[in-house]
């Protein structure tokens, strides 16, 4: 979850935020259509091709999507045959059932429907209007396209993206038809073509007539070629082959694609962060590719990034630049291992040692605070067990941000809840800046801010997705407050 959230953050440096009105987008809206609960399942059953935004109106991302998504819908609409853009209020209590259907974990998230929703992609194109339009295109068409002419190889096959080729003597039979199958499977992520000529292509041997699938790539050797046919096993192998040994993250766009598949891969993630203009720049990529090298298929995904391109993971780790070069390795659970100020020769001998289970994990936090006597109590990470965990109460958390403007608004209202309940020795409104201090792993889902949770004094835990009112929180918290608390702490008391 933790590296979800960073990488949220790392990706904001890709696009500025916008200001539109959602709610005015929305009245504006012609080419949109407006699904709900009540007539999704009819409206999806009718087309074999139609995408899905995920939306909440108060989402500022959404707001920045919404005039884009317009344009686009209007595009798209004269498109032969026509493109349908759909969006469905996920906030809304009614339409949470689709939400938790299509496991929508934040906002905006858009979705492809396929064969009246009997098959589901995530749509991983652009956020602006002709970026949407190209991508939806590319998307609705067929999932591999034929190369008949060496004009036909240039449309197709960019020197900067992947290209997955199937060579074949005839487009028939069991072998071309799992191809396709794959490249049904895997075309949101990757471009697919087929031909009989593999003089077509720019790379590897022009003499073959197949079968084969050749992937075309602009990194490590540059193409691959590939005799497996069974369609999980040639997807497995296409994924596989897709992920650079060292994922490079700058501010090169055509690297961005890469940066995604390398957050999205099962394996813990090895960051080695360096700023690219320095003198040892070469020396420091040679050898960090070496070690890539030699746990590649152990379970580490290797990235290599540009410290200029890099502050949204500083700002999430609480890293400061004087501290290149330094790596970082993040695992599935959350746990972080750090080696600040690195050396090119001692990154094998580190990555060792985390191996080996030597390395100690690192947990950032803010100092505890000498005095803590405001109504709502501040929490860090090594406060967070015992405030919030063993303190036999019922607190209510919030996760913030210093730069939300939605936390800024909620903070009084926090204030006026706190003061509510100070007579309750049982009950404790607190928050923790979540950009300063790692927070629990497994326990709270922080997908955005602010988030509230509430955990009971008997350790019940509640996400509050209610009216952010002084009303609704207090109510919140009297529901699934655990009222034997309180006479347990008088007892103590006395």
């Amino acid at each position: 979850m933790a590296i979800r959230v960073w990488f949220s953050l790392f990706l904001c440096v890709l696009a500025l935020l916008g200001s539109v009105s959602y709610a005015s987008e929305s009245e504006e809206s012609e080419f949109v259509v407006t699904l709900d609960h009540s007539n999704f399942s009819d409206f999806i059953g009718r087309h074999k091709f139609i995408v899905v935004e995920f939306y909440a109106p108060w989402c500022g991302h959404c707001k920045k999507l919404a005039p884009e998504y317009e344009k686009a819908a209007q595009v798209l609409s004269q498109n032969d045959p026509p493109v349908v853009l759909a969006k469905v209020d996920a906030n809304e209590e009614q339409n949470k059932i689709l939400a938790s259907e299509f496991d929508i974990k934040g906002f905006p998230t858009i979705k492809i429907l396929r064969y009246g929703g009997s098959v589901v992609q995530d749509y991983k194109g652009p956020r602006e209007a002709e970026g949407i339009v190209s991508y939806v295109k590319k998307q609705s068409g067929p999932a591999s396209a034929e190369i008949k002419s060496s004009e036909d190889a240039n449309a197709v096959i960019n020197a900067n993206k992947i290209t997955i080729v199937g060579v074949f003597p005839e487009f028939s039979g069991e072998m071309f038809e799992n191809f396709t199958a794959v490249a049904e499977r895997l075309r949101s992520d990757n471009d697919f073509a087929h031909t009989s000529d593999a003089k077509l292509l720019p790379r590897g041997d022009s003499s073959v007539s197949g079968p084969v699938v050749r992937l075309l790539k602009p990194f490590d050797e540059l193409f691959v070629d590939i005799q497996e046919f069974d369609v999980d096993a040639l997807a497995k192998l296409v994924e596989e082959a897709s992920i650079p040994t060292v994922t490079v993250f700058n501010k090169d766009p055509d690297n961005h694609p890469f940066v995604i598949k390398f957050f999205n891969s099962p394996n813990a993630k090895a960051m080695l962060f360096v700023n690219f203009n320095d003198d040892l720049i070469d020396t420091f990529k040679s050898k960090y590719h070496e070690v890539a090298e030699q746990y590649k298929g152990n379970g580490i995904s290797f990235l290599i990034g540009d410290v200029d391109a890099s502050q949204g993971a500083f700002q999430y780790f609480g890293l400061k630049e004087d501290q290149v070069p330094l790596i970082i390795i993040q695992t599935n659970d959350g746990e972080k291992y750090l080696k600040l100020n690195v050396e090119a020769d001692h990154i094998a001998s580190w990555v060792t040692e985390f191996k080996d289970g030597k390395v100690k994990p690192f947990k950032k936090s803010e100092p505890i605070p000498e005095v803590n006597s405001e109504p709502v109590k501040v929490v860090v990470a090594d406060s967070f067990q015992d405030m919030v965990f063993n303190s036999g109460k019922n607190v209510l958390i919030e996760f913030y941000a210093p730069w939300c403007g939605h936390c800024k608004q909620l903070a009084p209202i926090l204030d006026e809840v706190a003061v509510s309940f100070e007579k309750y020795a049982d009950v404790m409104i607190a928050k923790i800046d979540a950009t300063a201090n790692d927070i629990p792993q497994g326990t709270f889902e922080v997908q955005g801010y602010p988030t509230l949770y509430f955990k009971s004094a008997g350790g019940n835990i509640s996400l509050h997705e209610g009216d952010r009112t002084k009303e609704g929180i207090i109510e919140f918290i009297q529901k699934n407050r655990d009222k034997a608390a309180e006479q347990d702490l008088r007892k103590e008391e006395l």
